[in-house]
């Protein structure tokens, strides 16, 4: 397993980690949860990602109870959760200081552990203040309850509003961010948060690397097969893939399945280690509803030393729909 820095921190995370969105609490529960966290732990991975609104929670309990169950070391692995969707009550919900004080409390109790690693601000508020927040996640810091705190899907000017409050009165300024990105899904990592990279050393946990399997090609026949797309509840990504701009994607990743067999590996390897490409990317978090599957995704590591510059500008050939060019990671 490769490690690689939180952004300016010392913290180490895994190249791969393991998430919980979509599975644990609905597709994986106790037994399997905890195979696959021993799974992923022998494999080398030290993160696991979770949130108080996957499953109303159920996912942290899970979680909590299959990593209580294996006993795993708790200075060898990293957890989180994410704060905003909490329930229907209106302090149930967003970024306000009694909620996010009482959403890492009730994570804590689910994951049954003393601290958070990491902790997200799930989405921006645009109902509570930014200062607010920030003084919320540093009082949990200095109280030992978190280590770091960041944000997920925020903006790069929101992003740089919580530094400036964070500089101006001596609180923890956020560590990271948990954007979306994938080979159709660049625009925030790639040029958003480009200056903020050096800048203040941001972070990124990056989800959603295969696109919620598009890019393993399991659709490229057609929609109606099974995988997350058809899972109850998720019909807006279904309905997403079947518009005309989700057919282009998955016209886009038949091309994209020709290049990776001309490396010799399969296209969820190509495209997984794609996005550990980025140097700006701390980790990329996996999600796998079978134990197997999860052995299989990890096994992509190797493919990142085969994504010469000359392949790389193939692929952005196709995703980018024009003549390729060099992708310049130096510059980013």
């Amino acid at each position: 397993m490769l490690y690689r820095r939180l952004g300016k921190s010392g913290l180490q995370l895994s190249a791969f980690s393991l998430g919980s969105w979509v599975t644990f609490g609905k597709q994986v529960h106790l037994d399997d949860a905890k195979n696959m966290i021993q799974t992923a732990f022998d494999l080398g991975i030290n993160f696991f990602d979770n949130a108080e609104g996957y499953e109303q929670g159920e996912s942290e309990v899970v979680m909590g109870n299959a990593i209580a169950a294996l006993g795993l070391p708790r200075d060898e692995f990293c957890v989180s959760s994410k704060v905003f969707w909490g329930g229907q009550k209106p302090n149930q919900i967003g970024l306000s200081a009694k909620h996010v004080t009482e959403a890492c409390h009730a994570a804590l109790r689910r994951l049954q552990v003393d601290y958070l690693d990491l902790y997200f601000c799930h989405r921006p508020d645009i109902d509570t203040p930014i200062e607010e927040t920030v003084r919320a996640m540093h009082n949990l810091i200095t109280q030992g309850k978190v280590l770091y705190w960041g944000t997920s899907e925020w903006t790069s000017q929101q992003i740089m509003e919580a530094h400036s409050i964070a500089r101006q009165n001596h609180l923890t300024p956020p560590t990271m961010e948990q954007p979306q990105y994938n080979l159709f899904e660049r625009q925030k990592v790639e040029d958003e948060f480009r200056d903020i990279y050096t800048g203040v050393g941001l972070g990124t946990t990056i989800w959603s690397p295969l696109a919620s399997g598009v890019l393993t090609g399991k659709y490229n026949k057609g929609i109606d097969v099974e995988g997350r797309l058809n899972l109850p509840g998720y019909e807006w990504l279904k309905e997403m893939y079947a518009s005309e701009e989700g057919q282009l994607k998955i016209e886009k990743t038949r091309k994209l399945a020709t290049i990776a067999d001309d490396l010799g590996v399969p296209l969820h390897h190509m495209s997984l280690a794609w996005c550990l490409k980025n140097p700006n990317v701390s980790t990329v978090i996996l999600g796998a509803s079978k134990t197997e599957q999860l052995k299989d995704n990890v096994a992509a590591l190797p493919v990142v030393e085969m994504l010469t510059p000359e392949i790389m500008e193939l692929i952005d050939g196709v995703v980018q729909n024009r003549p390729a060019e060099p992708m310049r990671w130096a510059d980013l």
